[in-house]
């Protein structure tokens, strides 16, 4: 039986997004009457805008992001759906500060296809555009086959280091280089310990067994690479960080950020057990972390589970990493 704090199941998304605007209305507002088009209220003439979007359900991300030092709009679609691209058509239009603008999203299928759509109509109104897209699931496709691979909470490094560029007033191709750059180093794994329930369906996406989990599972239920029985914290910690160290071999002295990610129900209780090991393990590679991140970043309903994300820094992605960032769901103050 679905147990949930909601109204009717159809108005989840809307319901959830009039919370969001009452409780920030200082910060962020619709676009017109559409709530899903979501935007930052103040402007900032001749910066390069930055545009995320993709389903309810996974808050903070995607919407979450939008702030003060990092992203300018989300185009927001029901829970496990795209946004349409007139909704993100119309967000452009009113994001647009006269630099251009870069799309920057999830690889999933009708996201691309949405944000290609209104990428076509911005260039009827002559509002440039660029896509990036984030593409950090390890195990979601081979790196031979890297971009097919989805994207998962490893976009918040491209969000952070692209927001900070764009606020530094850089111009529109190296906003996109640096969101480029930063898919480019990042690497995530993640596992689930129980499927969710999207409210319009009302029953679990998938199965598991009680004494079941599942590595490398997608944040719609998508199907990982095994099911098997539940591992210990440092066993995760060592199959997540072989199969991301494998896929991108760092050297001994090298500096990273760390994700470790909540994906909806996991007590933080049990995300700082998974960042000790994280931590322990890196250390003993001569791996060093400059910037630790613990807590839900991108979560899938009430999904159990986490994903652990490595970031390998450069000089310039450490000082975009520092700058400062205030949105309704995060902030950093350098």
């Amino acid at each position: 039986m679905m147990k949930k704090i909601i109204n009717e199941p159809v108005n989840y998304t809307i319901d959830m997004l009039k919370g969001i605007y009452a409780a920030h209305q200082d910060q962020v507002g619709p676009v017109g009457n559409d709530l899903h088009c979501y935007q930052l209220l103040k402007k900032k003439k001749g910066k390069v805008g930055i545009i995320t979007g993709g389903g309810t359900g996974h808050l903070p991300l995607f919407l979450g992001y939008v702030g003060d030092g990092m992203l300018d709009g989300c185009a927001v679609g029901n829970v496990f759906q795209s946004p349409s691209a007139e909704q993100i058509f119309e967000l452009s239009k009113a994001v647009d500060q006269g630099a251009g603008l870069l799309y920057l999203y999830g690889n999933y299928s009708g996201d691309i296809m949405n944000f290609d759509m209104a990428a076509e109509l911005c260039g009827m109104e002559n509002i440039q555009t660029k896509s990036q897209v984030g593409a950090d699931d390890v195990h979601s496709a081979p790196k031979e086959q890297s971009g097919s691979r989805r994207g998962v909470a490893g976009i918040f490094f491209q969000y952070k280091c692209a927001g900070a560029k764009a606020d530094k007033m850089a111009s529109l191709n190296e906003v996109a280089d640096i969101a480029a750059l930063a898919g480019s180093r990042v690497r995530t794994v993640g596992f689930a310990l129980s499927p969710c329930i999207i409210p319009e369906v009302g029953k679990a996406n998938f199965s598991l067994s009680e004494s079941e989990m599942a590595m490398g599972m997608g944040i719609h239920g998508e199907p990982g690479v095994w099911n098997g029985p539940l591992k210990t914290a440092k066993e995760l910690v060592a199959s997540s960080l072989d199969a991301i160290l494998k896929d991108m071999p760092l050297p001994s002295g090298s500096e990273t950020a760390v994700l470790v990610n909540g994906l909806g129900s996991t007590p933080l209780d049990e995300l700082y057990i998974l960042y000790g090991e994280v931590y322990e393990s890196l250390k003993t590679r001569g791996i060093k972390i400059y910037r630790s991140y613990v807590g839900e970043f991108a979560t899938s309903m009430e999904m159990a589970g986490a994903s652990i994300s490595i970031f390998h820094l450069n000089d310039e992605l450490k000082e975009l990493l520092d700058y400062p960032v205030h949105t309704p769901f995060f902030t950093q103050i350098g």
